[in-house]
């Protein structure tokens, strides 16, 4: 009889932040039953993916396998755990599971794919569940920084896993369903073989904050300020967004909300009911004759995304608003590592029209929605797994994770991507390695990370383009001068030529000399012409451009 296992694979999320995609599987081996936990994207950085929209796990492997796998569940509503949706389904076609909220956004995120939302199915949280073959899954309701975040209790016949999602510890998040102690303690009670944990804030030494303990500071300021005043936080932040719309309206300002993300998440949140008692807001076009002491924005581009409400506003007047000298601009939100530069850029712009900006570096006005170490250990305590694995961290997180619950007698192993593990002895074990990259959305294409599209972009930003053209005639001997056209480079080369002159030059005298058997032959006199032109660039400009070869020869006749 072939034996049983347990599996998990991290496909995504695991040795870094974002792109989490996470699978389980019961049965025989290359034979399981599969389901998938979350579908998620990160974002490209300018300098090693220019021009790409998105990134995304690759799923080769998991779609290679589509008719096993029993459903995909999505934890919460955030790009990094949903955002890959619409654009990788298609490869898997299995139903998909979410609370009501989740469902709602992972519903648009198909939607805007042209694909068809009715595959979402919306389940109740916990104790109702979803039988989706050998796997028994419930949604446990978590707080976190979105509304109806949960984890996962995965029952299966290889014993019982948690895994967490993102969560934090919040007794009054606000908006959304507060940390109960109690139903944590009772599923340890009951036994948890397996859990995998959130690690992101596992270098944080004190307790994680709650929501609400920063409401009276963003009144306080907000009350005090004077001129224009605008906030900016995550769009699906929604307590925060909440906080400071009724911080705004108690100081006696209109609040208008300016995003296209921010206005969608909300609209969502309160057709679900998650959102209740949001304070009324305003239009921009209304917004724009309100006098400006009266007025407070609730914008997008915590990032300094370019071409978010932030960056546009630090830019100039943005749909009929502009920020003048003595106005007040507030970031509530954390900087993600990574983003500094595009961050500084706004801030910068924003101090040269004279305005004041606020920032989260003393603690006033932004908590994270991530666990901290001790929030981590008190978790470890109520559910006493007899396996933790470290996951959503890049991997000095993981590390760092698993001495933590090393230290309370816990067997931990470090998973990164590509890296299945057994799960069904009382120890993890490596089972096998499997090719885990990443594919980008550039533009409206998919394209893998190893096809060579972002390379050679990366290679033209770096080295310029030059192009050259050479016309043969019958008898394959060149018929006037070659002609040399570049982009992305200097007009004129070191020695004060113009560098376009140099290469026809050097390549006339290649011409020349140059016998039948490479005129004659494509390939050869690619590679020859390919070989000068680099030459001469390297010595007039310091470059090696990329050089494209354009050949026409003249038929007899």
């Amino acid at each position: 009889m072939t034996k049983n296992r347990l599996i998990y694979l991290p496909l995504g999320g695991a040795g870094e932040v974002g792109m989490n995609a996470y699978v389980y599987g019961w049965g025989p081996e290359d034979r399981e039953r599969l389901i998938l936990v979350d579908l998620g994207v990160t974002f490209p950085d300018p300098d090693t993916t220019p021009g790409v929209d998105l990134i995304l796990p690759d799923i080769s492997w998991l779609a290679d396998r589509a008719d096993r796998i029993e459903g995909i569940f999505i934890t919460h509503g955030h790009e990094d755990h949903v955002g890959a949706l619409g654009y990788l389904w298609p490869r898997l076609r299995a139903p998909v599971f979410a609370r009501a909220f989740t469902g709602a956004l992972a519903k648009l995120k198909l939607d805007e794919c042209g694909q068809d939302p009715g595959v979402v199915n919306i389940v109740a949280p916990r104790p109702a569940f979803v039988e989706a073959g050998p796997f028994r899954v419930q949604f446990v309701p978590m707080s976190h920084s979105i509304p109806e975040t949960s984890a996962l209790l995965i029952d299966t016949p290889g014993g019982r896993i948690l895994h967490s999602g993102d969560f934090k510890l919040d007794p009054t998040p606000g908006v959304g369903e507060p940390f109960d102690e109690g139903v944590w303690a009772e599923i340890g009670r009951q036994g948890v073989k397996v859990m995998a944990c959130d690690s992101t804030n596992v270098f944080q030494t004190h307790p994680g904050r709650s929501e609400s303990s920063i409401a009276g500071n963003l009144a306080a300021l907000i009350a005090g300020a004077t001129g224009l005043v605008a906030a900016t936080t995550f769009a699906s932040n929604l307590a925060r967004i909440r906080t400071l719309a009724e911080a705004g309206r108690a100081a006696g300002r209109s609040v208008c909300l300016m995003g296209r993300a921010m206005r969608k998440m909300v609209q969502v949140a309160t057709e679900t009911g998650v959102l209740r008692d949001m304070p009324p807001t305003i239009g921009a076009e209304d917004a724009a004759q309100v006098p400006r002491d009266n007025l407070m924005l609730i914008v997008t581009g915590t990032q300094g995304e370019r071409r978010a409400a932030s960056a546009q506003l630090s830019r100039g007047k943005y749909l009929g608003i502009e920020m003048r000298e003595g106005d007040l601009f507030l970031f509530s939100s954390k900087t993600i590592p990574g983003n500094e530069r595009d961050v500084l850029r706004v801030v910068n712009a924003f101090s040269e029209l004279g305005v004041d900006v606020v920032d989260d570096s003393g603690g006033l006005y932004h908590v994270s929605g991530h666990a901290n170490r001790p929030d981590l250990e008190r978790v470890h305590a109520l559910i006493k797994p007899q396996i933790l694995i470290p996951m959503h961290g890049e991997h000095r997180h993981l590390r760092e994770h698993a001495r933590l619950a090393q230290k309370s007698g816990i067997a931990a192993e470090i998973a990164t991507n590509g890296m299945m593990l057994d799960l069904s002895g009382n120890r993890p074990e490596v089972a096998e390695y499997i090719e885990a990259g990443r594919v980008y959305l550039d533009g409206t294409v998919l394209v893998g990370a190893l096809d060579g599209v972002i390379r050679d972009r990366i290679r033209l930003a770096q080295n310029g383009h030059i192009t050259i053209t050479l016309i043969l005639d019958e008898e394959d001997a060149p018929l006037g001068d070659p002609w040399a056209e570049l982009y992305g480079l200097p007009e004129q080369g070191r020695r004060g030529r113009p560098l376009a002159e140099a290469i026809e030059a050097e390549l006339a005298g290649f011409l020349e000399t140059a016998g039948p058997r490479v005129l004659r032959d494509d390939d050869k006199l690619d590679d020859a012409v390919r070989r000068v032109v680099r030459q001469v660039t390297v010595e007039e400009a310091g470059k090696k451009p990329e050089v494209t070869v354009v050949v026409s020869r003249m038929s007899e006749g």
